[in-house]
């Protein structure tokens, strides 16, 4: 846990450098043109089609028919929009994660470097890597929000399982990109396997801090015209706290790894195991004790 701390706090300062800032600057480009683009030209058959499908389900007739019951017809155009926002904030989270984690976070570990000067470089990992990893990683974790999306509106699931999906993404991309140029693939999969519970539980904090920028972006809801500007802001904010969660992950696996580095070199070596005696061969030099080179002399 002091070590969970530690690096939080070293992370926290580096976050301020002017360097860890200008990272934020080309995600966060990307992502906008990126689904910005996707708003722009495709606004209008998405929300069709979003409303055809909602007319033929039936958890919307329930939706429909309680606002109705509670007075609310009005409410109603805003379902397929709430539906089409629903979908759309993990696919751009884990959009910018994958970003991040492939333009952002090799510039972080050099930054890191500086602190852990001595920790030899072993190339475990590579960009494709990386990007397979982070698209792996990425489809299983949509599938989890599919398989339990009915839950996300149950207490109390709507407040336990999006924190512990968005940790187990983040760590399972943070982990390999943190550790792709100095760890080698065995040593990854050691510390992986040592300090799992530590990672997750960075990246459910990590996740806990990306629900801040998903409430202004719902709290936008009533200032439309300033929406395009909230969601630009949305968008830089969750750049800015995968940045800040690459810095966590990146000073706790960098240290871990220096310290299962320190653990192997102290480990004494093994003297070699002990040959059976087996006869002389022609040639050999056999070394005999005094009483035998007598007796051998004598006969």
């Amino acid at each position: 846990m002091n070590d969970i701390f530690r690096s939080f706090g070293r992370a926290l300062v580096s976050q301020l450098h002017p360097r860890m800032l200008m990272l934020t600057v080309l995600p966060f480009v990307l992502a906008t043109l990126l689904w910005g683009g996707l708003l722009w030209w495709g606004w209008d058959p998405i929300m069709g089609a979003t409303r055809s499908f909602l007319e033929t389900s039936i958890l919307t007739s329930w939706i429909y028919s309680a606002l109705d019951w509670f007075g609310l017809q009005s409410m109603r155009t805003i379902v397929a929009p709430l539906f089409v926002a629903a979908l759309a904030i993990p696919l751009v989270i884990a959009s910018m994660l994958m970003f991040i984690g492939v333009f952002s976070v090799p510039a972080v570990v050099r930054h890191l470097e500086r602190s852990y000067p001595d920790l030899a470089k072993a190339h475990g990992g590579s960009i494709l890597g990386s990007v397979f990893q982070s698209l792996g990683s990425t489809l299983v974790f949509l599938v989890l929000v599919l398989v339990t999306l009915p839950l996300w509106l149950i207490p109390p699931f709507f407040a336990l399982i999006p924190p512990v999906l968005w940790g187990w993404l983040t760590y399972r991309v943070m982990t390999y990109d943190a550790l792709a140029d100095h760890a080698s693939a065995e040593e990854r999969k050691t510390l992986v396997r040592r300090h799992r519970t530590p990672l997750l539980v960075i990246g459910v904090a990590v996740g806990l801090l990306g629900s801040a920028p998903t409430l202004l972006w719902v709290s936008s809801a009533a200032v439309i015209f300033l929406f395009p500007f909230v969601l630009a802001g949305t968008l830089w904010l969750y750049v800015l706290i995968f940045i800040f969660s690459a810095l966590w992950f990146g000073h706790f696996c960098l240290r871990a790894l220096a310290q299962l580095r320190a653990e192997r070199a102290a480990v004494p070596a093994q003297p070699p195991a002990h040959q059976p005696d087996q006869p002389a061969l022609d040639g050999d030099v056999i070394d005999l004790a005094p009483s035998d080179v007598r007796r051998i002399e004598n006969s």
